[in-house]
């Protein structure tokens, strides 16, 4: 459940996570200026419990989503939670987390399924799928994509992140049925789904059980 109030709008000053700027350039001839945004690299799981054969995925409020949610003109402080309520800024998302520590990245992805899902993952179950580029727009950052098959046994906690530091995650469960139907259902059943949860979807149906194996 998210329930989200007092809703205002502010400058973003000193930022641990962004930090805009501006490059200038020259194209092809034509001079140029693009605004961008310095943010943390980035690891996600595409998480698959073999035990009850369902994809695991967390909810999330997510701000960017819910002010874009909002039009424009009604964007004035304080935002109507009436009108607006927190479940347009909810998505559906694979486990994930910044890159904010010196550690091996299997091991922050480890880490991100036990907060945020509760599955303790031995490392050697933690597979890499694939680097890419996210946000290509404004600040292109680097995320790893990964895979990890848990099973009953390893579920250690409830997971739901960090609370004592206002982390709000629900873990969600789904069949392949239904994971295959967010993917193919053009609005997604009224989710917001991000590119990289669509991809990690896709990944896991385009590759049979025995390509994952030779992972």
């Amino acid at each position: 459940m998210f329930n989200v109030s007092n809703v205002s709008i502010s400058k973003t000053a000193n930022s641990k996570y962004v930090k805009p700027f501006s490059i200038n350039y020259t194209l092809n001839g034509f001079k140029k200026t693009w605004d961008l945004i310095e943010t943390h690299n980035s690891v996600s799981i595409v998480i698959y419990n073999h035990t009850r054969n369902v994809l695991v995925f967390v909810k999330q409020f997510r701000p960017g989503v819910y002010i874009n949610s909002i039009p424009e003109e009604d964007r004035v402080s304080p935002i109507d939670t009436n009108k607006y309520p927190s479940s347009l800024g909810v998505t559906l998302e694979l486990c994930a987390g910044i890159i904010d520590k010196d550690k091996p990245l299997e091991q922050i992805a480890r880490e991100e399924i036990l907060e945020e899902c509760g599955y303790d993952v031995p490392l050697d179950k933690i597979k890499k799928i694939k680097n890419y580029r996210g946000a290509v727009g404004f600040a292109g950052e680097h995320q790893t994509l990964f895979y990890a098959e848990v099973t009953d046994n390893m579920k250690v906690s409830q997971g739901g992140g960090l609370a004592e530091s206002g982390e709000f995650i629900e873990v969600v469960e789904m069949t392949l049925p239904q994971a295959k139907q967010v993917f193919c259902d053009g609005d997604c059943s009224g989710l917001n789904v991000p590119p990289g949860c669509l991809l990690g979807i896709l990944w896991f149906f385009y590759f049979t059980s025995t390509q994952l194996k030779e992972l």
